[in-house]
């Protein structure tokens, strides 16, 4: 069974890729999943005998609403057959909560397929008619790239896998995704304040008791959100849900949307058997020019994120960028921290001379998979430089 990827890999038009054309497919097919790049929406016509969502528009003409997010098809995937270790390890007696909760965290690694869908439910403004859907979907695996105990980061790195409209198969095409770090009982968190400003907020101690925040960073390490929640653990699941968080407007809208620019969202990730879903709750809202003035709410959405354990693939192109690319991320992830340490608010950009940051991070990255990788010292310069470019 193969399944829509999305926007970016479209791009591949049947074509044999030659070596000197990868980079810019890579990137483009990243915005199959991400929506990182301006890559033209393909609509995919839906079937005839296509279902509708559950939660579709019954009463208004829907001809114009087929989910955008493209025409390329990736690979069959094997679905794991039995509950993974980490569910067992989370199902395991004698748990003190704090152990319980880690387990928890701990089991969103592994090898996945993921789909990504967001519809609009309520529209609170004229003409009252919601914009399309999102649909997207890919490979990836999920590392556990930092453990201490009371704080646990988690690195995603898609490999992608598609049939091209020849009936050739192309890749390993291979990107950094997002990143997610856990920490327990936080002193403090850097939340998202609107018009590109974060500020890092010292919690109470009786907030921040029994619970973990989430902190959330784009593909290139900036940071996008944070928010605090509490496990809650059943027989059948294990699941964490946030506070009300601002969020900056998803990469997914960036070409297609204009009337909103704030997310107020909360997170749900709930842990299966099979993998787990990641559900969310959006107000999409017009900030005001100035803080006396209230945000106008556009619509409501809901996001549904899979993530389906997959068995039997090949994540061995993954493997190989992460551990080339190390220096790079290590530092970028040293220098964010160090300025958030420093400094209480940030104004963030998303370009450096009118080039988006993650284009200039991930060009960097393909040198440290050449023979003649950056040394230490110029690595550390650039990040440094970029991030001057960009905060204020």
């Amino acid at each position: 069974m193969t399944r829509t990827l999305g926007d970016g890999a479209a791009c591949l038009k049947g074509r044999t890729i030659r070596a000197r054309e990868r980079s810019r497919l890579t990137l483009c097919l990243l915005a199959a999943v991400v929506g990182l790049l301006g890559c033209t929406p393909r609509a995919v016509a839906p079937a005839p005998t296509a279902p509708r969502y559950v939660f579709s528009w019954p009463f208004i003409d829907t001809a114009g609403l087929a989910p955008r997010g493209g025409t390329s098809h990736g690979e069959p995937v094997s679905l794991a057959a039995t509950p993974a270790a980490p569910w067992t390890a989370l199902q395991a007696d004698g748990l003190t909560d704090v152990e319980r909760d880690r387990a928890a965290i701990l089991a969103m690694a592994g090898d996945f397929r993921t789909s990504f869908d967001f519809l609009e439910t309520v529209v609170f403004a004229p003409p009252y008619t919601p914009a399309r859907p999102y649909r997207s979907w890919g490979t990836e695996r999920v590392y556990v790239i930092e453990d201490r105990g009371d704080f646990i980061a988690l690195q995603h790195i898609l490999v992608m896998f598609v049939t091209d409209d020849a009936g050739q198969r192309q890749g390993p095409f291979v990107q950094k995704h997002w990143r997610q770090d856990w920490q327990y009982e936080p002193r403090t968190v850097f939340e998202y304040l609107g018009h590109r400003r974060w500020r890092r907020r010292t919690l109470a101690a009786n907030t921040r008791q029994g619970r973990w925040s989430q902190s959330v960073y784009q593909v290139d390490d900036t940071p996008r959100y944070a928010s605090l929640g509490r496990w809650q653990h059943a027989p059948s699941f294990s699941s964490w849900t946030s506070d009300r968080t601002d969020r900056p407007l998803p990469r997914r809208e960036h070409t297609v949307r204009k009337d909103y620019d704030l997310l107020r969202s909360v997170n749900r990730h709930t842990v299966l058997p099979s993998g787990w879903v990641h559900e969310q709750d959006n107000l999409k809202q017009a900030q005001a020019e100035t803080s006396h003035a209230a945000a106008a709410t556009k619509a409501r959405e809901i996001g549904v994120n899979r993530y389906e354990r997959i068995r039997e693939f090949d994540f061995s192109a993954g493997d190989a960028y992460w551990r080339a690319t190390q220096p790079l991320w290590t530092e970028v992830r040293r220098a964010w921290d160090e300025r958030i340490e420093a400094e209480s608010t940030l104004r963030i950009a998303t370009t450096c001379d009118d080039s988006p940051v993650f284009m200039e991070l991930f060009r960097y990255a393909q040198r440290f998979e050449g023979d003649d990788p950056p040394l230490a010292d110029d690595t550390r310069a650039f990040v440094r430089q970029l991030l001057e470019c960009i905060i204020s």
